[in-house]
């Protein structure tokens, strides 16, 4: 099928989380034979900021961040079997979902792919008139990163025809093992960009536990943190590019996970690191959320309620029990959780929904 998929980069992880989220499933498509188009605006400085140059398995559309550009790629979904409008592009959101509604055949699959449905699930619950909500009806399919049977019931709640998850995973090809690298050696490593949601929890589960820890070295990587008070032991490098992910995953003896407030609030969401950790065999700590179980065991992934029980694991976590848990971690990872299962996923739904228009037309 012709898929157009409308977001915010796949060029670019800068200010985008999303990226390797986007990127695993994309490929996984292509490789079962879809025709993947990915447009993409030129805002944020993440062209400037690129970590991938154009994949051989997707046209990649960068237009102009003006309305002239919108309209430029919006009259490329006319040409689709599938149009995406993805959450979260940061500029014309309202534009591009309306447009679900006028740019693509009438036989196209129309399909709105929430990277966070919790925020946006919120965004709805506090505006009736919010564009995504007044376009459930008309929309065939909502697709979510996460979110598990409380996002299912919201949205069907919302007037979705109907909500699947797609979880982030792993693709082997791009995160594994690294060797050591001393830029990032440290006792516990957090990757994470400043977001609102997610402050508070970070100075809980990572600040905290190195206030607690005070010989134990700290490594924060990320935007956006360069003005932020921080215990002593704790070392901030700033954005580090996916080139550089297994390294940072790597090198440290563990590896500390923090969920936004909305993906712990609604559960059911790992993040895309937590997956890119296991994949290079890092020992994984994060904080407690429900459904966790459903991703990696208790042998494979220590959990934290708070900052003191981070700083507890790593009191007793041996060099030799970090290895034996990133492992543990990275087989359950890829015999369950890599994208390659995740296109599987996603194949058989739109082909099952092309099977159910046709019928019923």
């Amino acid at each position: 099928m012709k898929i157009a998929f409308y977001g915010s980069s796949l060029l670019s992880s800068y200010w985008n989380g999303a990226a390797t989220y986007y990127r695993g499933i994309l490929k996984a498509l292509a490789a079962r034979g879809h025709d993947i188009r990915f447009y993409e605006p030129d805002a944020f400085d993440r062209q400037q900021h690129r970590d991938i140059d154009p994949p051989a398995w997707a046209k990649v559309v960068v237009y102009p961040a003006t309305d002239e550009g919108l309209r430029s790629v919006l009259a490329e979904a006319h040409h689709a079997d599938v149009v995406v409008k993805a959450s979260g592009v940061g500029i014309f959101d309202r534009e591009l979902i309306e447009a679900l509604r006028t740019a693509p055949r009438a036989d196209a699959l129309r399909i709105f792919w929430d990277v966070d449905a919790a925020a946006t699930l919120d965004e709805m619950r506090s505006d009736p008139a919010h564009p995504v909500r007044a376009m459930l009806p008309e929309i065939d399919l909502v697709l979510t990163y996460g979110g598990g049977p409380p996002v299912i019931d919201a949205y069907a709640a919302m007037g979705a025809r109907e909500c699947i998850p797609v979880y982030n995973a792993l693709d082997p090809e791009t995160h594994h093992p690294a060797p050591a690298d001393p830029r990032f050696a440290a006792d516990l490593a957090l990757l994470a960009n400043r977001l609102p949601d997610r402050e508070a929890r970070i100075e809980e589960f990572f600040l905290r536990a190195a206030a607690l820890a005070p010989r134990r070295n700290f490594l924060l990587g990320g935007n956006g943190w360069h003005d932020m008070a921080m215990p002593p032991n704790v070392r901030a490098i700033g954005h580090v590019g996916t080139a550089d992910h297994n390294a940072f995953n790597s090198a440290p003896r563990a590896v500390l996970n923090v969920a936004r407030d909305s993906m712990a609030a609604i559960g059911f969401s790992p993040a895309t690191r937590v997956f890119e950790a296991a994949g290079a065999a890092a020992c994984l700590i994060t904080d407690a959320w429900e459904g966790i179980e459903l991703f990696l065991r208790p042998q494979e992934v220590l959990i934290a309620r708070d900052g003191q029980d981070v700083a507890e694991h790593l009191a007793t976590l041996t060099p030799e029990r970090a290895r034996t848990i990133g492992a543990a971690a990275r087989v359950r990872v890829l015999a369950e959780h890599s994208y390659d299962l995740r296109g599987a996923q996603v194949d058989a739904i739109l082909k099952s929904r092309r099977a159910r228009e046709r019928k019923a037309a």
